[in-house]
């Protein structure tokens, strides 16, 4: 019998940056007083998001297809990354069938744009809105994280073959 569901998990972290404007998620947050650092725009979401679909394909992780030694994915927006993969899973004959990140960050209050989020990753995995889940919580005041020397994401994501469909992704949306 043929496999229907694969399922990946992926984890970012990113130092901030108060130089560098901050995106998560594929979008731009203007009232953040800092961004994140790294050789792309920094996006933990969408890096997670990269490595978990990597991951259920067993195809190893954005560092791998992306290495920052590379110059041509310096300053690079993270949604052509996901792109990128969400290509080699559907070469594959995948399909994404929901996707589920925690973000953790002590600031800046990720909940107004959480919509806008997850508009943008049903955009680029080309799923219903309704399954892409985003999500944030903090790290108590513990540790680097919770002193707000950077933002992690967690991202799991359910991979499905057969029927897979595009769907509009802001169908149900707010």
């Amino acid at each position: 019998m043929k496999e229907r569901v694969r399922v990946g998990m992926g984890f970012d972290v990113h130092r901030t940056d108060p130089d560098r404007p901050l995106v998560l998620g594929g979008v731009r947050i203007e009232d953040a007083p800092f961004g994140l650092a790294g050789h792309s725009d920094a996006d933990a979401v969408l890096h997670a998001v990269a490595d978990a679909c990597l991951g259920a394909l067993a195809l190893g992780d954005i560092g791998q297809h992306f290495p920052d030694t590379d110059p041509a994915w310096k300053d690079a927006d993270s949604k052509d990354l996901l792109r990128h993969v969400m290509g080699l899973v559907e070469e594959a004959g995948w399909g994404v069938g929901n996707v589920d990140v925690t973000v953790i960050a002590e600031a800046p209050r990720l909940s107004p744009h959480i919509p806008d989020m997850r508009r943008s990753l049903s955009d680029v995995l080309r799923c219903p809105y309704e399954a892409a889940s985003i999500k944030a919580t903090t790290h108590e005041g513990m540790g680097p994280l919770g002193g707000g020397e950077g933002i992690a994401a967690l991202a799991v994501v359910t991979l499905i073959t057969g029927d897979v469909e595009a769907q509009p992704a802001h169908e149900g949306s707010p």
